[in-house]
Formats: structure tokens, sequence, C-alpha cells
């Protein structure tokens, strides 16, 4: 069986794992914290802090920086640090090696691409085209487009199907718990990469393959494949 009949559906998780967005969220963080009169955080506790979305992010950096808020203060707090965040500008650099080549090389193959994140949607469309990867995915979950956002299934079962596609014909891929948790819970291998924000010991994460390079993904697929 071909890898492209096996599995048409590729879903991706963003940041982490097709860009390094860590230096814009952590600016924006510190940015909304200095306004707080709190005090900035770093780059390696920001990377420490992504990947359950925003709310959480700012929930958890304030609880860091000093006390924690209740959940009627926060809501504001995370509706300006996605406007400071919004106003950061990105671009292709941020992509980490090998992935426009890749998703190129595996969207001409046939398999449709979706982006499944827990960063709100239409940031996330935005951010795409800033990057150069706006027209490479068919579908594009965010945190807010789904029920419930990762380490939930709601966010690949809602790009599968608009797809017309299950889960069975999918693979997840990501850099953290959240996405295996996902992908997992919808039915599906994962393949996590060893360069993103995984927040605990890439062995404990319980992938089905773990890539160091981007551009490893097509051989690993063939190993799912192979493994049946």
């Amino acid at each position: 069986m071909s890898v492209l009949s096996r599995f048409p559906a590729l879903l991706f998780d963003f940041d982490g794992t097709l860009i390094d967005s860590a230096p814009e969220i952590a600016e924006a963080l510190n940015l909304l914290l200095t306004e707080q009169g709190r005090p900035s955080l770093t780059l390696a506790q920001v990377q420490g802090l992504i990947g359950d979305g925003a709310p959480r992010l700012v929930e958890q950096a304030m609880a860091v920086t000093g006390a924690a808020l209740p959940a009627a203060e926060l809501a504001p707090l995370t509706a300006r640090y996605l406007e400071l965040y919004a106003a950061i500008p990105v671009t292709p650099a941020c992509v980490y090696p090998g992935v426009v080549e890749t998703l190129t090389r595996l969207k001409a193959a046939g398999h449709r691409l979706a982006l499944c994140t827990n960063k709100p949607g239409a940031i996330s469309v935005e951010v795409l085209e800033q990057v150069g990867l706006g027209g490479l995915f068919e579908q594009v979950v965010g945190g807010d487009t789904a029920p419930r956002r990762k380490p939930w299934p709601d966010p690949l079962f809602w790009a599968l199907e608009r797809m017309g596609l299950s889960p069975k014909q999918a693979v997840m891929v990501g850099d953290n718990a959240n996405d295996v948790a996902a992908g997992h819970a919808a039915g599906m291998p994962v393949v996590a990469v060893a360069y993103g924000y995984p927040r605990m010991a890439l062995a404990d994460l319980g992938a089905e393959l773990i890539i160091d390079r981007f551009a490893d993904l097509p051989a690993a697929l063939e190993r799912l494949v192979s493994q049946g």
C-alpha cells in the first residue's frame, strides 16, 4: 500500500512544528507583562508555556510573574495579548528548515494538508500568509474553531469531517503532548518533531515516531505504512 492511499490526510501543529514562533510570542507576552507591572519572562520560560492556547498562556504567565488572576480578569488580558501579538510582524525566516519544501512535495504527491493549532484561527491564517505557507493547507483549525482545543481531538475531527476523510486515513504531526494526545484520542498515529517545544522528555511523548528534521517526514510516513 502506498503512503498516499494509506494516509491521504496529514494534520499539522503550527508553533514548534512548522514555525519557531517563540520569539514573537515572548515579545508580545512581555509587552503585556510590562503593561501590567510584571517582570519579563525569558525566551526559555516562554517556550515552556507554549502549546495550550492564548488564554492558558496568559494565565500561566500571570501566575509565574506574581499573583494568579481570576478568570474575569484574564479574558481582557488575553484579548490585549492577541492584539499585541498580531501587531508583531513575522517573516519566512521563522519557518523551520525543510518545512516549505517538504509540505510542497507532500501536497504535490496528492496529500491533503490541514493545520490543527491551538493558536487562534484568524491569527493562524494571517501568519500562514506572512510566512509563505498560506496556499498549502486545505483546512485551518484554530484553538477557537472547534468546541475544544487540543489535547481534545475536536480540532482533528473538525478538519477531517470537512475533508470528507476518517481518522484512519490521517497522521498527526506535532511537537508536544497535546498533539500526541489529540492524535491518539482521534485514533490516528502521531509523528513528533524533536526540535519544538515538547515541555517533557521526547521519549515520554508517546508518539509512534520522532523525527529530527522536518524533511524526514516522508520517510517516517513510509515507516508507518510498513509497520501496518
